[in-house]
């Protein structure tokens, strides 16, 4: 039978996952009765409510006498450790985009990497149905894109189809016959190569993606590079130098089939498969059979440049909402995440009662303490800190990221200055028209920090940010932080609409009337630098003397209320956020105020 595996890319709400779903079901792979999830493939319920891709998935349909594997990838940076690896299984990207909003930033990222390994994109102008649609413009932008990010001659010579993947049709005129998914089945089958296979008969794999199953133990997915793979085969794992890391047998082998992986007794090369019975196997090695010695070349896996600590909640109100409250609980929860994530490492510290999760990004590591309060976790959470590299000749290095902005041409002196105070050099700036203009800038990681908050504000939430990691270079310098203190609560019991109306002066409040508070808990933003203890519980002196004004209505701003990501990027190094299923929390390390002060004396002697 045939093969052709292609990747596909999209921005949110364009179209992709309802697309793969026309697909699935045209190509006869679901039941005409079947009752099936709209957006099969975003299957995680944080990617459904954030509308991104978290994790790689892999399906399959069957058209004709060929079978088309289909690779749904990430589009987030934080998430692009495996992006290179994953588009490596594929010999062809389908590129899809809104009729009337045209490319947009999260498709960037991936397509310039699909670009860069030297894939042909398909572009689908998707939603043509739409009353504001402009097909022709879009597809104009889209090629304006590609050659932006660098495609050769045979990239920009793209096929084009128009289609609406909520009606099921696609056609190479947006006015053209809407009948079926028929010309994409057909281009696809086309415009895409076979795989490449590489030479001799024995059996080679290289791993793309793992995940963690409970029951089948560690499921390595990869494309076979050559040969034939049999289900209780004995096979070697060569790390990406040759070295020999295990030898085992193969429990299981299965092949993608719609939405399901299916045991099989026998996979060929050019197959995308998972195999499980590897204990020790992972992203970047290399499965093969005994005679092999030479390892397939693999990207090695992306350094981590971030690091947080996690930590059981120890505050008042620890245990009120979560029912995983021990550090034994975290750890094994952790263990399993990076067994089943190459791009997270996690050690104890040294007092081992609590854990350092390293990892690609923020975003990436919200991600993992969202998973783990939604599960019942409480936690407290440091404030990330970047790691640092030692050179004998370069000294102390830190991890620097490719910041791209696209802004209105008005607010690019702003976020020039902005991260100029954050240690940023700007490298390129060039005009993108229609008034908008594109900053390519090297900034430390630390830098960028909490930075995305305060992106937003100068641009008036109209700027795009997409970063990725560049390079390690030499220690930038001091940044400034924090400038503003907090008002820290100086007791415990529920806050009091009164005591908080009055301290509204000194600065906005996080928490509104009737919230539990204890002492040491973060409650507000000072106005002034340092801190400042508050009583929150405080109520109105009562008289037996009737006051004839407004004097008894309280008309309080409502507070800040932040993300989870927003909390993480906020705290200083001597503040935690607490997290609970329920709840999150700004808190000072240390809880007792006099504790706090020796600690200070302490640093600053």
């Amino acid at each position: 039978m045939d093969l052709r595996n292609i990747a596909i890319i999209a921005h949110v709400d364009h179209g992709k996952t309802t697309l793969v779903d026309a697909m699935l079901r045209q190509s006869g792979t679901f039941r005409d009765n079947q009752r099936v999830a709209e957006r099969a493939l975003d299957s995680n319920d944080l990617e459904r409510e954030r509308g991104i891709t978290i994790l790689a998935k892999c399906t399959s349909v069957q058209w004709r006498e060929t079978r088309i594997n289909i690779v749904d990838t990430p589009g987030h940076a934080d998430f692009g450790g495996e992006v290179e690896r994953i588009l490596g299984m594929v010999d062809g990207v389908l590129v899809l985009v809104d009729a009337a909003e045209g490319p947009m930033p999260q498709t960037k990222f991936v397509v310039g990497k699909a670009l860069r390994l030297g894939l042909r994109p398909i572009l689908v102008v998707n939603k043509v149905d739409k009353p504001d649609e402009r097909s022709h413009a879009v597809h104009d932008e889209s090629f304006d894109l590609f050659d932006a990010l660098g495609a050769d001659e045979h990239q920009l010579d793209f096929p084009t189809l128009f289609a609406s993947a909520k009606e099921g049709w696609a056609a190479s005129d947006p006015n053209g016959p809407r009948e079926n998914l028929a010309p994409l089945f057909d281009l696809i089958c086309q415009h895409v190569n076979p795989p490449e296979l590489a030479a001799g008969d024995a059996f080679t794999m290289l791993v793309s993606t793992l995940e963690a199953d409970p029951f089948l133990g560690r499921v390595l997915t990869g494309r076979i590079a050559s040969g034939t793979v049999r289900r209780n085969e004995t096979v070697k794992v060569l790390s990406h130098d040759g070295k020999l890391l295990e030898q085992g047998r193969l429990t299981k082998l299965l092949a993608f089939r719609g939405l399901e992986r299916v045991p099989i007794e026998e996979a060929h090369a050019g197959d995308i498969v998972a195999v499980a019975g590897l204990q020790q196997a992972t992203v970047a090695h290399t499965l093969c059979a005994t005679t092999v010695t030479n390892a397939l070349p693999a990207q090695p896996v992306d350094p981590a440049t971030l690091a947080i600590t996690f930590a059981p909640n120890d505050s008042p109100l620890a245990g009120q909402e979560g029912h995983k409250l021990t550090s034994r609980t975290i750890w094994e929860r952790l263990s399993r995440e990076a067994e089943g994530n190459v791009a997270i490492k996690v050690a104890q510290t040294p007092d081992r009662d609590a854990f350092e999760v390293s990892g690609r990004g923020e975003l990436q590591l919200a991600i993992l303490i969202e998973t783990m309060r939604r599960e019942g976790f409480e936690l407290s959470i440091s404030r990330p800190r970047v790691l640092f590299r030692n050179d004998p000749e370069k000294g102390r290095l830190e991890p620097i990221e490719e910041v791209v902005v696209d802004v209105d041409e008005e607010f690019a002196g702003a976020v020039v200055e902005k991260l100029g105070q954050r240690r940023g050099e700007l490298t390129d700036l060039r005009p993108t028209g229609g008034g908008k203009t594109r900053l390519t800038m090297l900034a430390p990681s630390r830098g960028l920090i909490g930075y995305h908050g305060t992106f937003l504000t100068d641009t008036r939430g109209t700027g795009v940010m997409n970063r990725v990691f560049h390079s390690y270079a030499p220690y930038k310098g001091p940044i400034v932080g924090r400038r503003s203190g907090t008002l820290i609560s100086t007791g415990a019991g529920k806050s009091v609409a009164y005591a908080l109306w009055n301290l509204e002066e000194r600065g906005p409040m996080m928490i509104g009337p009737g919230v539990p508070v204890y002492s040491g808990m973060i409650i507000g933003e000072h106005t002034r630098p340092g801190d400042l203890n508050v009583n929150p519980l405080k109520g109105k002196q009562l008289t037996n003397i009737r006051a004839s004004g407004k004097d008894d209505a309280v008309s309080l701003t409502p507070p800040m209320q932040l993300t989870l990501e927003q909390a993480v990027a906020y705290i200083e190094d001597d503040e935690l956020v607490e997290v609970t299923p329920k709840s999150i929390r700004l808190r000072k390390l240390y809880l007792d105020p006099h504790e706090r002060k020796r600690h200070t004396r302490r640093e600053a002697s």
